[in-house]
């Protein structure tokens, strides 16, 4: 028997309830106060659409972040330098960074929801994960260099979206700014690791 395609009206459906949820987050000061209930009708989509296709609200903002960070993880994956594999660890672990952190201020509203909602800790959610190992990975390849677990973990902490959202909105710091700081930290971390 041959595989069904899906639907045209449920691809339709995906796009729009997305598109929704991304917009409604995006304009909240609180994404606990969007509602599955306001995507839906924002998607012009009954609710019980929404919980089969995400299951519940943490499904759908999983479901949105992953759609929003598929070129970075692509890039990460197989791209070119400075992301991709191919480039050495000392330049891509600040880039990779980097990529991260500008995700993260262009998506805010996403990554913050995310965090707060994936589990009673950021840190036991999938995508952190992959990253860790991914960071902690690099730093393996890097000579001299020792408690790569922790310093992977501390690098992943200086994005962190709470923190990301505290410096732009209350400490007003430009994304040039945030960028150059992080840049430096990731050096100076990686320099004096080294035995």
């Amino acid at each position: 028997m041959a595989e069904r395609k899906p639907r045209k009206d449920a691809a339709r459906n995906r796009a729009a309830v997305l598109a929704a949820a991304d917009t409604l987050l995006s304009r909240c000061d609180n994404h606990e106060d969007v509602t599955m209930a306001d995507i839906a009708a924002t998607a012009g989509v009954g609710k019980g659409t929404l919980f089969r296709a995400f299951g519940d609200r943490t499904g759908l903002v999983r479901a949105l972040y992953g759609a929003r960070l598929e070129p970075v993880e692509n890039a990460v994956k197989a791209g070119p330098p400075p992301l991709g594999p191919a480039t050495a660890p000392l330049e891509r672990v600040p880039a990779v960074l980097d990529a991260l952190l500008c995700f993260k201020l262009d998506n805010r509203h996403l990554a913050l929801a995310l965090e707060e909602t994936e589990s009673s800790s950021p840190y036991q959610a999938d995508h952190y994960d992959r990253w860790h190992s991914l960071l902690q990975a690099m730093l393996d390849q890097i000579p001299g260099l020792v408690d790569n677990n922790f310093t992977a973990h501390a690098l992943l902490a200086a994005i962190r979206a709470d923190l990301v959202e505290r410096l732009v909105s209350h400490e007003r710091v430009p994304r040039e700014t945030m960028r150059a700081q992080l840049a430096s930290f990731t050096m100076r971390l990686l320099n004096s690791g080294k035995t």
